[in-house]
């Protein structure tokens, strides 16, 4: 599949996740990347599943507003993405993300019917569709 390109972006990263340094490629972003101390690292930093977090957030909370505008309906939304990582017992690692939707204003019933359509909508629910084990809740 293709995609005609809206927006291109980029971050360099050097010594990797354990005592890394990241920067985008407009400067940005200029992060200490340090492994968490519950993976036996010393902390102090962030972490590529924080960022993975907070972008997929942002993304999922962007469709999720994009999906009630195009509904007419006005609620006030906030997205938390819970990352996991673990081992996939194939020698390898994999992620698990949990996402906690809040919509306020809206019943129920509609908030739902939205955040299920945002997860179409988004970008990173596309890109981790059949790859990673995406759960949604609607808080």
């Amino acid at each position: 599949m293709s995609i005609k390109v809206l927006y291109t972006t980029s971050a360099r990263v050097e010594g990797g996740r354990r005592e890394g340094h990241a920067v985008s490629n407009d400067g940005v972003l200029d992060v200490q990347l340090r492994s968490p101390k519950e993976l036996g690292g010393q902390g102090g930093g962030t972490n590529p599943e924080q960022l993975f977090a907070t972008g997929y957030a942002a993304c999922f909370d962007s469709a999720l507003g994009l999906v009630l505008r195009q509904s007419k309906l006005h609620a006030k939304t906030a997205v938390t993405a819970e990352v996991s990582l673990g081992e996939n017992g194939e020698g390898g690692f994999g992620l698990a993300v949990k996402l906690r939707v809040e919509v306020e204003g809206i019943d129920r019933e509609a908030a739902q019917q939205a955040m299920e359509r945002a997860h179409q909508v988004c970008p990173y629910s596309n890109a981790t569709r059949g790859n990673i084990d995406v759960t949604l809740e609607l808080v």
